[in-house]
């Protein structure tokens, strides 16, 4: 069966001329690559990793090869915690959730800071919940969190044709996917074991949500999921808390 291929980000930069970027249909590839890495979805990919490179190499003043050369982990970290999708290479963790005992209502929550954020090799790679479910991370001192990274299911299997248009006329608009968490609170625990809302967020349509709020110092914080789309389980990919 074939299988997905990195494109490695020397395509993305020209071999001669020091300070040109390349994104898309003109990437440094062959014809027989170019037939599946000129789809738009991907060039739009590719454009996400030019430009973060770009950013990169601006910040520390260097040349697009001096970012291959010398901060290649920094462009492909900040890919990651941005979740594009970088082949056998885990997203690092931060040190709250590795310092955190992780706990749920149900399932396996442990899975939620492996590092991969999809399914990956007939591993689902998720945790599983329903409405009122819940996911907690408790420190062993009391720790500063001040937001959440999570990622949720998207449905990226779902195939559109043609992508989202008016045609064919009578064409129906893809709806929201209903594998998305549709609401969610995170909750810090008080000093007397309270437990108080930190944020809560509502009909979100996207895949990963990535919030701060008002910082606080807590012993624990957890997810809840507070609606879903459907009466079967929904995935949690990723849920990590972050500091100040």
């Amino acid at each position: 069966m074939p299988r997905a291929y990195g494109i490695p980000y020397r395509c993305l930069y020209s071999r001669n001329i020091e300070n040109l970027m390349f994104a898309g249909r003109n990437i440094s590839v062959t014809h027989t690559a170019l037939s599946s890495s000129r789809v738009m979805s991907t060039c739009a990919i590719l454009g996400q990793a030019a430009g973060t490179a770009a950013a990169i190499a601006t910040r520390h003043g260097l040349s697009p090869r001096g970012v291959y050369e010398h901060r290649l982990g920094e462009l492909q970290a900040h890919l990651l915690d941005d979740d594009c999708h970088l082949l056998d290479k885990p997203r690092a963790i931060g040190p709250l959730a590795r310092a955190a005992t992780l706990s749920a209502s149900c399932g396996e929550p442990a899975i939620v800071i492996n590092g991969i954020d999809r399914p990956r090799n007939g591993n689902l790679n998720a945790w599983q919940a329903g409405e009122g479910d819940w996911l907690e991370f408790r420190f062993a001192q009391p720790q500063t969190v001040g937001g959440m990274r999570l990622v949720f299911d998207s449905n990226l299997d779902f195939r559109i044709l043609n992508m989202p248009s008016n045609y064919p006329l009578n064409a129906k608009f893809p709806d929201v996917p209903d594998t998305l968490v549709r609401g969610f609170r995170i909750e810090t625990q008080s000093p007397d074991g309270t437990w108080e809302t930190a944020v809560e967020v509502q009909d979100i349509a996207q895949r990963l949500v990535r919030l701060r709020f008002a910082s606080r110092n807590t012993a624990a914080v957890r997810l809840v999921v507070a609606s879903t789309r459907r009466e079967e389980p929904v995935n949690v990919f990723a849920a990590e808390p972050l500091a100040d």
